[in-house]
Parts: C-alpha cells; sequence; structure tokens
C-alpha cells in the first residue's frame, strides 16, 4: 500500500498517565523497541486489583450458564487466542469473528475488530453482555459476585465498595494489560543487538520495511497503526450458509439499526460502528507481535497460515481491493519475509499461573 508518511501518536486515551503522554511521536513505517505500558489515571495498576482482575478472567460465573470465562476463547496456551477460525460462541449459538489475541492489548487505541470500544475497561463487558459469546446480564452478575465473600473482601479492600459492573471491568482490564509481550529478537535488534537477528530474518525486515510495504501500516511499538482498511478479504466458506451465523450476524445489525439488517449476507465491519459507507467492510489493522502463534487469521479466520496471508498481500488483497496493491515478491523474498514475521516478533514466555477460584 503507498501511503504519504503521517503523523501518529503512541496510542493514548483521555485520562492517561503523563508519562504515556510524554512519550515521542511514532511516525509511519517506523518500528521500535517494547516501551512502558499505558496506563490511564483512572485505573491505575495495584497488585491486588491484578490479581482479583484475574480470577475473574479465569471464572465462569461471569457467563450465563456458567459454561464459559474470558479464558474460553483468550487461553494463554493459545497465544490468548482459542485457535479457531471463528471464536467460540454460547452453546447453540455461533460467533461470526475470530478472537484476536489479547497479548499487548494495553497499546491498542480502540478494541475488537471494529473498533466499538476505547478502553480496556469498556471492552472486558462486551463479551460477557453479548448473546451469542458469554450471554450475562451484567446487573445479575453484580449479586452473584456480592454473594461470594472472598470477592465481596477483595473489591471492598480495593474500591472501599461493593462489586459493580464497572468495577469488575476495571480489574479485568488491570490483568489485561499485564499480557505483554516483551524483550523479542525484534527489540533487542532495534535495541542494537545485530545479532539478534538471524541472516534470512534481516533480510526479511528489510521486505517488511520496504518492498513488502508491511510497514505502512504495522509500525511502533506494537506493529499497528489501528486504523481500519478495507481489503476486501474473502468471506470464510465455512460460514456461508451457517444459519446460526446468519442470525449472529443479522443480530448485530439490527442492534446499530442497520435498516436491512433482515437481507445482510457479509460482514460490513466498522460501517455498523460509523455509519459512514467509506468504512464499509473495515476492519482493525492487528498486531503482529506473536503472530507466529496466532492462527487463523484475518477477522473471519479464512487463512491458516502465514503463507496464505503474505500471498494475499502479494497479490493486492482480495478481489475488488483498492487499498493494497500487487507487490511482485518472489519466492525467495516471501521465504525470507515469513522467516521474520516467525522468528523476530515472539517476545519472551508469558508465564500465568492459574488462580484458585473462590
Amino acid at each position: 500500500m503507498v501511503r504519504d508518511k503521517k503523523f501518529f501518536w503512541i496510542p493514548a486515551f483521555a485520562g492517561m498517565t503523563m508519562l504515556a503522554l510524554l512519550l515521542p511521536p511514532v511516525f509511519a513505517g517506523e518500528l521500535e523497541p517494547f516501551k512502558e505500558v499505558p496506563i490511564p489515571a483512572h485505573n491505575l495498576q495495584t497488585p491486588e486489583k491484578i490479581e482479583l482482575g484475574k480470577k475473574l478472567f479465569f471464572d465462569r460465573r461471569l457467563s450465563g450458564d456458567g459454561t464459559m470465562s474470558c479464558a474460553t476463547c483468550h487461553d494463554p496456551e493459545q497465544a490468548f487466542t482459542d485457535g479457531l477460525d471463528i471464536a467460540l460462541s454460547y452453546p447453540t449459538t455461533k460467533n461470526w469473528r475470530n478472537s484476536p489475541t489479547l497479548i499487548n492489548v494495553a497499546f491498542q487505541k480502540y478494541l475488537f475488530h471494529d473498533g466499538r470500544t476505547g478502553t480496556l475497561e469498556e471492552q472486558a463487558l462486551f463479551p460477557m453482555m453479548s448473546a451469542f459469546e458469554m450471554n450475562q446480564n451484567l446487573d445479575f452478575l453484580e449479586e452473584e459476585i456480592k454473594q461470594v465473600p472472598e470477592y465481596a473482601e477483595a473489591f471492598n479492600k480495593i474500591f472501599n465498595g461493593e462489586p459493580t459492573k464497572e468495577r469488575i471491568g476495571m480489574v479485568i482490564a488491570s490483568f489485561e494489560r499485564t499480557l505483554i509481550s516483551g524483550n523479542s529478537p525484534l527489540d533487542r535488534y532495534l535495541n542494537g543487538d545485530k545479532k539478534a537477528l538471524s541472516e534470512k530474518a534481516r533480510k526479511g525486515l528489510g521486505i517488511f520495511t520496504r518492498k513488502g510495504k508491511c510497514a505502512d501500516c504495522h509500525f511502533g511499538v506494537n506493529l499497528s497503526d489501528d486504523r481500519f482498511y478495507a481489503l476486501s478479504v474473502p468471506e470464510n466458506p465455512a460460514l456461508l450458509n451457517d444459519p446460526r451465523v446468519i442470525s449472529t450476524m443479522r443480530f448485530v445489525a439490527k442492534v446499530y439499526k442497520f435498516k436491512e439488517y433482515r437481507t445482510l449476507k457479509e460482514d460490513p465491519g466498522r460501517y455498523l460502528i460509523t455509519r459512514n459507507m467509506f468504512h464499509w467492510k473495515e476492519f482493525k489493522t492487528p498486531t503482529l507481535r506473536e503472530i507466529s502463534r496466532t492462527a487463523p487469521y484475518m477477522h473471519n479466520g479464512v487463512f491458516n497460515t502465514l503463507d496464505e496471508v503474505i500471498e494475499f498481500f502479494n497479490q493486492g488483497g482480495g478481489k475488488g481491493s483498492t487499498v493494497l496493491k500487487p507487490l511482485g515478491l518472489s519466492a525467495d523474498e516471501k521465504k525470507y519475509l515469513k522467516a521474520f514475521l516467525i522468528e523476530a516478533l515472539t517476545g519472551d514466555e508469558i508465564i500465568i499461573k492459574y488462580p484458585e477460584l473462590p
């Protein structure tokens, strides 16, 4: 994709701590090593808050029938995804989008493939409320959590008050901000260790930043510009005729007051959020950190391998795409690019000690 270099800030939210606001600007194409995690001033990290959030993250009480937790779709053993093309769903229903990784989610300016929320606190509550995800009533959840003495005591200690849905979102967000991929070979290379990347990976980095044009959209510390594009990603053939997926898609469109929801046959993407036709079938640029561990790829999980993804971009995107242009990468150049993606972007292992739930 050809685009003039533009001025971007590291993702920062209203109320962000001064440390995050003073971070230097990032330019399109500029890669950055891992740095401080941005923390909002209204929800500062504490060990107690993180630990309570971790317990709730793994607690199946958060779903309507007690069968699902946040970890059901964001499994630590699967790089905080579920390893499926389409996310797991509430019994008898079917989801319609892929589960994105939660690794480095603290750096994201927008959450979900369509960018419908701008804070982790808000994001944490969406899947709980969703009829085809955890299907929980949040007012009921408040009462459930209040009846667990250990939880009630923890919320009182942290917030000097009772559990509320807002506070539940805050503690889960605090835990999610600890899921950080750092000290990858790319981080070490950018910090001056030129031996951190193999020769193939170094060649792949050159393709990533130049001929492959990957860094036009995948840059900064999290390798994402936090913008939205319509790449004409093909529909997932496994979902086209599934009545459960169609029900989910039309239900979501109805919630967002899309008048033609009854005839909808494809995912409108960000359009449902903005109602701007320029955003039809646009989806957020994902992070590339831990990319070797987060297959399948794209918002609908249509590609199972990095080879398919690389070839998709090499061909200039899907049919009718106006955003991408063919790259003309040779077989060797594609191999080098793949080597970079696999070798350079995996950080230190995130070790999770599973909590004992009350």
